[in-house]
């Protein structure tokens, strides 16, 4: 697989690609104001301590107080699952904590924000802090080395050991996790990033020293950082850039973080054509945003977000095929497993994700379409976890969610429509302006009665004049309906004229 990062620049606006095979398969953002604070380490004061919740309320210096549950509130780390654990039989057994008994109204505690907010959500955070590398992440004050569950199972004793042995000699006050990234890496680069993480943890103790919650001690690195560390990898083979400025910076960025691995190229884009509309990713981008995907055969996939969870819908569409119904069916769920798993990451849908795949009949047509579903999930960076498939075709998925997805990111509410996506029809209209109109009185004593819609809602109306003023009771040639740009295609507003 061809991979490759793109990275485009504005002022005030950072976008950075990374493309599999000329497909857009992820897509970061980064615009002033708008800069997501996950990875971001403050000192936070302590508001509220909820019981009932068994979670407390921060205030960092944000919009909204920080949320923290109590099994991320101080005492002993939950590691992620992300990480190799103990095993259940070695760890002690404990009672359950109590938010009151690890935090108290007034406290200062250093906080790590684990999720951005999301709408009126204000960010999740945790008293257990991670240092990261790109080989390695520190874990500051936590008596523990693991290794990444990517990594092959018969590997992880050799590089358990190796990594103990590096931490007692670098980081006596904290643990290890070994990076994907890190396993074919010499000790010297190791050492090195230790060394490095180790610093970057004892600048944000000096200034924790002199500071006054709230306040913010460190700072997760900017989106081009942040991509090349997670990105730079034996699979990316060229890094494309537009300015000279982001050229340097990303150079320079390499040079920081190679510890001794082969850097991919790194290219300058010339030409009159932008960037991403050269590498063909600006309509890409478009489709990210719609709701219809369609599929090769002529198939499509709906995807839905709500409050709650984001539905994904399978249809055959304008696909009919030329085998058996089975097939048709088995071909439109297998390509849209392909599309699935890209645009989840892609859009970075989190939370809960349902699939309505169409129904199959055959048993083994459900299983083909499970396994290819796992095994393109499996890609993902992104920790998640999908269930079985269910009898009626449904597949649950959840999907880590640190930050906004892209269309929060890009898109905002409609103001016509308060973000339903859907606005009144005609009829609705009709029958608003009927009631809007009786309760100005009884039609004996009504004269001339104007209904004021936007332009495109009266045209609509006008047809049915004669219809709407029986239901009233009055002439027709005493409605008369007037336009108003600057109203929304739901509003109405009838008075007597």
């Amino acid at each position: 697989m061809k991979s490759a990062l793109v990275i485009d620049s504005l002022p005030g606006e950072r976008r950075v690609a990374l493309v599999e095979d000329d497909q857009l398969v992820e897509l970061q953002v980064e615009r002033p104001g708008a800069r997501p604070i996950a990875g971001n380490i403050y000192l936070g004061r302590v508001r509220n301590v909820l019981p009932g919740m068994q979670a407390a309320f921060v205030d960092l210096g944000l919009e909204r107080d920080a949320f923290l549950h109590v099994d991320d509130a101080p005492g002993p780390a939950r590691l992620s699952p992300e990480w190799e654990d103990p095993s259940e039989e070695s760890r002690p057994r404990v009672a359950p904590p109590r938010i009151e008994e690890r935090v108290r109204e007034g406290e200062d505690l250093l906080l790590q924000v684990l999720k951005d907010p999301l709408g009126r959500k204000g960010a999740r955070v945790t008293a257990h802090l991670s240092i990261p590398g790109r080989l390695l992440v520190l874990l500051p004050g936590v008596d523990h080395v693991g290794v990444s569950r990517r990594l092959p199972e018969e590997e992880r004793p050799r590089l358990r050991e190796q990594l103990a042995e590096l931490a007692r000699r670098l980081a006596p006050a904290g643990g290890l996790i070994l990076r994907t990234a890190g396993a074919g890496a010499e000790d010297a680069a190791l050492e090195e990033e230790v060394r490095a993480l180790a610093a970057a943890w004892e600048g944000i103790r000096m200034r924790r020293a002199g500071a006054r919650a709230p306040a913010l001690l460190s700072e997760e690195a900017g989106v081009v950082e942040r991509a090349l560390r997670e990105h730079v990898r034996a699979g990316i083979e060229e890094i494309v850039v537009d300015s000279d400025e982001v050229l340097a910076e990303v150079r320079g960025t390499l040079a920081r973080l190679g510890n001794g691995a082969p850097a991919p190229a790194v290219v300058r884009h010339e030409g009159p054509e932008p960037l991403f509309d050269a590498r063909r990713l600006t309509t890409q981008i478009d489709r990210a945003l719609k709701a219809r995907v369609w599929l090769p055969s002529g198939g499509h996939i709906a995807i839905h977000p709500t409050e709650a969870l984001v539905a994904i819908d399978v249809n055959t569409g304008k696909y009919v095929g030329r085998g058996d119904l089975e097939e048709t069916l088995l071909r439109t769920n297998l390509e849209a497993v392909r599309e699935i798993a890209r645009q989840v990451r892609l859009r970075d849908l989190g939370g809960l994700i349902v699939v309505d795949f169409i129904d199959m009949q055959r048993p083994e047509s459900r299983e083909a379409v499970a396994r290819e579903l796992e095994e393109r999930l499996g890609r993902d960076r992104a920790r998640l976890r999908m269930l079985p498939m269910s009898e009626f075709g449904l597949v649950e998925i959840t999907r880590q969610r640190s930050r906004p997805s892209l269309d929060r990111q890009l898109l905002r509410s409609c103001p016509a429509c308060d973000g339903a996506g859907r606005v009144r029809s005609v009829l609705t209209l009709q029958h608003e302006v009927i009631r809007q109109a009786r309760r100005l009185g009884a039609p004996a004593g009504l004269g001339t009665v104007v209904a004021r819609l936007a332009p495109e809602a009266a045209e609509g109306l006008r047809e049915r004049t004669g219809e709407i003023a029986r239901a009233v009771g009055i002439p027709p040639e005493r409605l008369r309906f007037e336009t108003d740009p600057g109203m929304g295609p739901d509003d109405v507003l009838v008075v007597e004229g």
